[in-house]
């Protein structure tokens, strides 16, 4: 069975099994986190369709990630998480889905969902392992997933495309694919601009995306400058999300990178938020 390494183990998070939920416990009780450790509601409804969380270094971003998987805890079990991210390096496919075998944390081995990916294989979404490699914004994703539950499967899908028509495709093959399933677009806001800067134009962005309206996301990203780099995986999320019933998103926490290091000249923007049927 074909096991994809970590490949910023170490860097982005910590690199042993024991640092490493040390790590995401002290993201939760981070006073810009929610401030407690969830546990997995077995009874919760299963209302979570949807979650846009940061990928950057847990230090800078997984406080601000650790709302999201908090809401994800207390709203259930789930069978599969269909990770959406862009492609930093450039490799593969401009749609690239890893289709069979596992991925490895500290945590141990996540398992593909292969027949869930397979049926979303098509024209746009190809079977792909090199866009992955390499990749780190789906990878960060995992020991959240892990900490919280021990027997979940993944699709992981990286766009090297991210206009319009590809995400909206993507996104509506994902809503029509059935099963017990969330989707997580993972995707960091403004990048290395001052902290009042950021703010501002992720707000517009981040109203954009609570709206459900992908259209509007793409217009003010380019009006604005904004120089998110998941816009791509947020604007699929949202098309999978409207396909899966959801109604309502809302924005969970806003912060940025000053939040936590305390330098506010040039910061990156991180949100979380949920979409909900």
């Amino acid at each position: 069975m074909k096991i994809r390494r970590p490949a910023v183990s170490g860097m982005f998070y910590a690199g042993t099994a024991g640092e490493l939920e040390e790590q995401i416990e002290w993201c939760y009780k981070h006073e810009v986190g929610p401030g407690t450790i969830p546990r997995v509601n077995s009874k919760g409804l299963r209302e979570i369709v949807a979650i846009v969380v940061p990928h950057a270094g847990y230090y800078y971003s997984g406080p601000v990630a650790a709302h999201a998987y908090k809401e994800v805890a207390d709203d259930g079990v789930l069978d599969t998480a269909v990770i959406l991210g862009p492609n930093h390096t450039g490799y593969g496919y401009p749609v690239s889905l890893w289709a069979g075998g596992s991925w490895s944390t500290p945590l141990g081995e996540v398992e593909v969902n292969k027949k869930l990916a397979q049926r979303l294989l098509g024209d746009v979404i190809k079977a792909d392992e090199t866009a992955h490699i390499h990749e780190h914004s789906i990878e960060v994703q995992l020991p959240w997933l892990q900490y919280l539950y021990k027997k979940v499967k993944i699709v992981p899908i990286t766009m090297l495309a991210q206009d319009i028509e590809t995400a909206r495709i993507v996104g509506k093959s994902i809503g029509q694919a059935g099963d017990n399933l969330i989707v997580i677009a993972s995707s960091d806001l403004t990048h290395y601009e001052p902290h009042s800067v950021a703010m501002e134009k992720d707000s517009s962005v981040i109203e954009a995306i609570i709206d459900l309206d992908e259209e509007e996301l793409y217009e003010r990203c380019e009006r604005l400058g904004c120089t998110m780099c998941g816009y791509g995986p947020v604007a699929a999320a949202i098309v999978a999300s409207k396909e899966m019933k959801g109604k309502k998103a809302s924005l969970l926490k806003y912060a940025t990178s000053g939040d936590t290091s305390g330098d506010f000249s040039r910061v990156v923007g991180y949100g979380s938020i949920v979409i909900k049927r």
